[in-house]
């Protein structure tokens, strides 16, 4: 695909520009995003009010929770120049949650946002890489969580916020939330053990979403950790239900407490807003 990002339109095209944030130099206790950080991030607003983020997976499908759309479809938005005026709107058609998805257990918390035309892909509108099957996250891994949540339990923020927490391993978290969640292998976590921080991951200069925001108990708290849905467990689904121009999937492999690599779980900056939800607090 030799077209420009901004009018690519087959699989090829991206996977050439997938989480690649032209403007990026490198969520509770976390802090305020720079402009550009995070071109994938999507606002999801029904009615008038944000309720939830996702992430765009190409220029015209986005990913988020399936927790958020119990309801009516969302509408959505982006941002596409450093002037917060200027937001690119669409309107969702289609949301597509997991068949399997339970909301009594938060097992399969994803969907897919259809957009009712595609976006052009800027500086601040640009599509991430997603983990693929296979992809393995070790306790310790690096990782960063975006988007619009608290500071602190109550509070609420309209900056987009980023912070840097490690992955849990599961044996861990599983543990962390005995008699109170079932954690599979359909899920991941992430947080530190003092608390006080939460809300991609990046190889070779290109970030990789490994989950999507699902929920937790409380807010920060020490031996709490988020729990998010691993993505690189939905690779076939999501690729069943985008057959064209198909999102880009990158294997990633870390080693135990490496610090070469970051991990993404959901950025939630609005260069795109759509119409959807934040994550649920139990």
């Amino acid at each position: 695909c030799n077209t420009p990002p901004s009018v690519c339109v087959t699989s090829c095209c991206v996977s050439s520009v997938c989480g690649q944030p032209p403007l990026n130099p490198r969520i509770v206790g976390g802090q305020a995003a720079p402009e550009g950080a995070w071109p994938w991030q999507v606002s999801i607003h029904r009615g008038f009010g944000h309720i939830c983020g996702g992430s765009l997976i190409n220029n015209l499908w986005v990913l988020s929770a399936a927790h958020c759309f119990r309801r009516s479809v969302p509408r959505a938005a982006m941002k596409d120049t450093k002037d917060t005026k200027d937001i690119t709107a669409r309107t969702i058609v289609e949301v597509i949650n997991h068949e399997s998805y339970d909301d009594s257990t938060n097992d399969n918390d994803i969907a897919l946002l259809k957009m009712a035309s595609t976006v052009t892909f800027t500086n601040y509108i640009r599509p991430v890489c997603l983990a693929a099957s296979g992809s393995t996250f070790h306790a310790g891994t690096d990782s960063w969580i975006t988007g619009w949540g608290s500071i602190g339990s109550g509070s609420k923020r309209t900056n987009l916020m980023e912070v840097e927490v490690p992955v849990v391993g599961n044996r861990k978290c599983k543990c962390d939330y005995a008699g109170v969640f079932l954690i599979n292998d359909n899920m991941i976590c992430a947080g530190l053990e003092a608390g006080g921080k939460d809300s991609c991951q990046v190889l070779n200069s290109r970030w990789i979403q490994s989950g999507v925001v699902s929920f937790g108990r409380g807010c920060a708290l020490p031996n709490n950790p988020g729990v998010y849905t691993r993505v690189s467990r939905y690779q076939s689904w999501i690729n069943s239900k985008i057959t064209e121009n198909q999102p880009g999937f990158i294997t990633f492999t870390s080693v135990y407490f490496t610090f070469s690599h970051h991990a993404l779980f959901l950025s939630l900056r609005p260069r795109l807003v759509l119409s959807i939800g934040t994550r649920a607090v139990m």
